[in-house]
């Protein structure tokens, strides 16, 4: 007997590197990134209804129209897949900051796919499901992927899982403004015009510890980001002042990310930012 109600956490992601490839005949970016899961998530309820249709409630005025919302297109994915035997009520109960890079739209859309599959007893394989994720967005592929970190290029639907690193205390800083992730690419498009940019090598086996990652880590949206929302910047070289092992932009912004040692690390640095920059929130690495 099928479910008729499925809640599910739609969990927050931050990118560890990422790297803006050159755009493609096509029109869009390929992407080079180390994605690692956070604890901070947004809660998903899917209900089966008897209308065919795909309805929503979201606690958050400042996601946009329903219509555009990742996780009612997500689940009109698989309802015409399952050919409309029953619509779904979706309640979004929002906590990742909007526009923020932080991945809240598409972990909504990969957490309504899995929903809405189940209330429909599975009837979609799941490399379908796959193949609808990255149709939506380049980090839907990796919330679908139940990974806790991976390295993923191309558009994200390529991806190597990786063991998770050790658990790790984060604080994120999200400046009272947002960045448009279209607007974001084209301004990194802005920066290039005289030169292309090519993949590099990776080692996954290099990922494994805090130190090599923070070695390695880069986010080629920030110097575009930065130069277009100075506020963005100020806010950064605050975060990176409080001496975190790692700090980055995640995504295209315009949040921030800190990665700390320890918890008294990370609440030193929370008295030092106050509430200058923006807000901040405490979460971890997903364990």
């Amino acid at each position: 007997m099928a479910e008729e109600t499925i809640r599910l956490e739609a969990k927050a992601k931050i990118n560890l590197f990422l790297r803006v490839l050159s755009r493609e005949t096509d029109g869009f970016h390929g992407i080079e990134t180390l994605f690692c899961l956070l604890d901070l998530a947004d809660t998903l309820t899917a209900t089966r209804t008897d209308t065919g249709k795909v309805t929503i409630d979201v606690s958050d005025a400042d996601v946009g129209p329903a219509a555009q919302n990742l996780a009612v297109r997500a689940a009109e994915r698989v309802l015409d897949a399952t050919g409309r035997r029953f619509g779904v009520h979706l309640v979004l109960d929002k906590r990742i900051p909007a526009q923020a890079g932080l991945g809240g739209g598409s972990s909504d859309g990969a957490a309504a796919m899995i929903a809405v599959n189940r209330l429909a007893n599975d009837a979609v394989p799941r490399h379908e499901l796959l193949q609808f994720a990255a149709h939506l967005g380049s980090d839907v592929p990796f919330f679908l992927s139940g990974a806790r970190l991976a390295l993923a290029w191309s558009r994200g639907e390529r991806m190597i899982r990786l063991p998770p690193l050790p658990p790790a205390p984060v604080l994120l800083l999200v400046p009272p403004i947002g960045v448009p992730t279209a607007e974001a690419y084209q301004w990194v498009d802005e920066t290039r015009a005289s030169g292309r940019r090519g993949a590099v090598a990776l080692e996954p086996e290099s990922l494994g510890n805090w130190g090599d990652v923070a070695r390695m880590s880069g986010n080629d949206f920030e110097a575009a980001v930065f130069a277009k929302r100075p506020a963005v910047h100020a806010a950064f070289e605050a975060l990176a002042a409080t001496r975190p092992v790692l700090c980055r932009m995640s995504g295209s912004g315009s949040a921030l990310l800190a990665v700390y040692r320890s918890d008294r690390d990370r609440a030193d640095a929370r008295e030092m930012l106050g509430r200058k920059h923006g807000t901040l929130i405490e979460t971890g690495t997903a364990g």
